[in-house]
């Protein structure tokens, strides 16, 4: 392993639970097949065959679900028993069958499961007592920890990045998803050389070596300022930032006045009495930094920090390497380190003049790290809503989540990033129940909450606008809606750059959008540019994909380009044929869609024929382009952001009926699902179908029906 910097390094409290979770699995399985093997089964409800997975091997398989529920009410009325000596009858083999458990697993007692760890074990300072029997154990303990934090956490992380569960698109946010599975920031290193290595998560990839690079830069940054004298602040930092991000290859800098400093000795030569070591100095050191100097130092802090060699020499090599735009560094830069600086236009790369003046630096104010307290009560709130919300219950869920809104309010007053999370939430409901007036007036709130607590440019604020342009959608408001999807990619591009998949789901309202309204070159742009974003990160036979396709395909054949219209169309039906099968109603659609699509244009080649052999006279006929309607587009934007009203038979809510009605029969039911309308249900859809089914069909009537989130 490597050295770390200072001996304060710790691991997570996340890595932590999962870690004992993952060892009391273990402990669980070995038990239960070692009382298999002793024959315990006869006495007890037959199991099935349990096997003992690896440490490695991380959580428990679907699968094995229920033999983990059976192996643990085995194993814990067998410790139970053995624990408080009720039973004096319990064989010695079982004991026998703890202690090997519990060996295996590294547990501190032989007679039961019990996993603690000592901080200090390798502490270099601490004398530990000879007498301590367990001091191996807990040494070996917290090296099982960090092992497997790096052979089951960061590969779970990459995972979560692959299934789009996790998608970071500032450093923030990645620190943010990587913090949640335990991982602290020392391993980012390790993280981005995995990274690295998976094309599809380039994005995810660009952020880490930047947030590398940016969080070196800012240990050196905070070593530049010891001892700095305070006049000399906003001239050091300008010219420190001129270092890393401008171009100019001599930045030159300004030393305040002397006379002041001259001042100061003659002052300090009259004191005799000893001076801190932390009084400013006359020395002005800082000024003779240059950007090659600065950027070497950064490759070595790379280095010894987070283990990654860093190949670039300066700022355009790294610009190039990663692709990105300096103004994105800097804003990650000043968020770590507090700086504030002037609002204007920066010029990065004119070589003959540098970037920053010490007029740019306005202020700096500390950067304090602290743990968030949560409500806990609210948030059992909110999470069981979610799963109501999930399950079908919408209105159980509103409760719940309203709930928990009033509780947040009570607990946190009137601001809050929670209080705006609840705030989305609740417009998405009141969205989905058919209020759009409600959803739009909640969603307004979440975004001015989420402007003042979260920041005007952070990812949160983001996504609050491009839901909010969908309710404004929704109620008509057509120009505001797409104000705010342009602002939001406005941010977007500002925050993560032009490669993300975020920035395909913006450009894909957009391109809907003007489609509405018949600006159909200016829509198919974005539109492309979304297909183009959902083939690099999907893969091409995702289903997000096909519904890209298909919105380019309607947009072409709007313009009378049925060739190309008829080739994308068919990459549509392609997809849903391997994905869904011949009969799922999707293909039938996209079948329709192709043939339709080739009547069009077969109709149009014969009349250009007919002039080209001069049968005819008159001109080509103006193309008869239908406007899609507003229900058609709105359907199409639920689709696309996540919302699916699925369409339910008579003859399933039937069927349904005489089910709830045998349950009832059998035993104690559970609580009845409400069905809103008479023909539509809510259903759970697995995530892909969810974000990414094309179009239904514009007759279907789909605003009174219930609907899936899918956030």
């Amino acid at each position: 392993p490597i050295e770390h910097k200072h001996k304060l390094s710790c691991l997570r409290q996340e890595l932590i639970d999962a870690f004992v979770e993952s060892r009391y699995m273990m402990f669980i399985k070995y038990a239960a097949v070692q009382l298999q093997q002793l024959g315990l089964k006869k006495q007890m409800e037959p199991v099935k065959q349990i096997e003992v997975k690896k440490e490695k091997e991380e959580g428990a398989e679907k699968e094995s679900e229920m033999e983990e529920d059976e192996a643990k009410r085995i194993v814990e009325s067998m410790t139970d028993s053995i624990t408080s000596g009720e039973k004096k009858e319990v064989e010695d083999s079982t004991k026998q069958i703890v202690k090997k458990a519990a060996l295996a697993v590294g547990s501190l007692k032989e007679t039961e499961f019990d996993i603690r760890f000592n901080p200090d074990v390798f502490s270099p300072g601490v004398i530990h007592p000879k007498d301590n029997l367990n001091f191996k154990k807990e040494c070996q303990l917290v090296q099982d920890a960090a092992d497997f934090l790096i052979t089951v956490q960061i590969p779970a992380f990459i995972r979560d990045c692959l299934d789009h569960s996790t998608a970071p698109m500032d450093g923030a946010t990645l620190a943010d998803a990587i913090h949640n599975r335990g991982i602290n920031m020392r391993y980012l290193g390790k993280i981005t050389e995995m990274l690295g290595k998976v094309p599809q998560l380039e994005y995810v990839y660009v952020i880490a070596v930047s947030e590398v690079v940016m969080r070196s830069a800012k240990h050196l940054f905070t070593l530049f300022l010891q001892g700095m004298d305070m006049l000399s602040l906003s001239c050091s930092i300008s010219h420190f930032l001129n270092c890393l991000l401008s171009s100019c290859p001599t930045p030159s800098c300004t030393v305040p006045d002397q006379i002041h400093k001259k001042r100061s000795r003659n002052r300090s030569k009259k004191t005799t009495s000893k001076t801190s070591p932390l009084t400013p100095t006359d020395s002005v050191e800082w000024a003779n930094l240059s950007p090659k100097s600065l950027w070497a130092q950064i490759k070595t802090e790379a280095k010894s920090y987070f283990d990654w060699n860093l190949t670039a020499d300066s700022i355009d090599a790294f610009v190039e390497l990663i692709n990105l735009n300096k103004i994105t560094l800097l804003r990650s830069f000043c968020q770590k380190t507090g700086v504030q600086i002037m609002l204007r236009e920066y010029q990065f790369d004119n070589k003959t003049v540098q970037s920053f003046s010490e007029e740019d630096i306005v202020n700096m104010y500390p950067i304090v790290k602290h743990i968030n307290p949560r409500a806990t009560d609210a948030y059992n709130f909110y999470t069981t809503g979610q799963s109501k919300i999930q399950q079908g219950f919408l209105k159980d869920g509103y409760e719940l989540i309203s709930e928990a809104l009033n509780l947040l309010n009570n607990v946190y007053g009137a601001m809050h990033p929670e209080i705006a999370q609840c705030l989305r939430m609740l417009a998405r409901l009141n969205y989905i129940m058919g209020d759009h007036m409600e959803a739009m007036s909640c969603q307004q709130k979440a975004v001015l909450m989420s402007e003042r607590v979260n920041g005007i440019d952070h990812p949160y604020t983001i996504t609050e606008y491009t839901h909010l342009a969908l309710y404004c959608f929704a109620n008509t408001q057509v120009s505001t809606a797409l104000k705010l999807l342009y602002r939001a990619r406005y941010l977007a591009l500002l925050v993560t750059g032009e490669n993300h998949p975020e920035l395909a789901l913006i450009d894909s309202n957009i391109g809907l959008i003007l489609h509405a309204v018949g600006e159909y070159d200016i829509s198919l742009r974005f539109l492309e540019k979304a297909l183009q974003l959902n083939l690099t990160y999907h893969g091409p036979k995702s289903l997000k994909v096909a519904v890209s396709y298909h919105l380019v395909a309607r947009t072409q054949s709007c313009m009378g380009d049925f060739r190309s219209a008829l080739t994308n169309e068919k990459e549509t039906f392609t997809i849903y044929k391997t994905q869904l099968g011949e009969e799922h109603d999707k293909t039938k659609e996209s079948g329709e869609c192709l043939r339709h699509l080739t009547q069009q244009a077969v109709v149009l080649q014969k009349k250009m024929n007919d002039i080209y052999q001069g049968k005819t006279k008159a001109g080509l006929p103006p193309i008869q382009i239908q406007p899609p309607s507003m229900g058609s587009v709105l359907d199409m934007l639920n689709i696309i952001n996540g919302i699916l009203f699925v369409q339910i038979s008579q003859q399933d809510i039937e069927n349904f009926k005489k089910e709830y009605e045998m349950r009832q029969k059998d035993g104690p039911s559970p609580k009845k699902a409400e069905i809103e309308g008479d023909t539509t249900k809510a259903l759970k859809m697995d995530s892909e179908e969810k974000s990414c089914s094309p179009e239904g069909s514009p007759e279907v009537e789909s605003s009174q029906s219930p609907a899936v989130e899918a956030s």
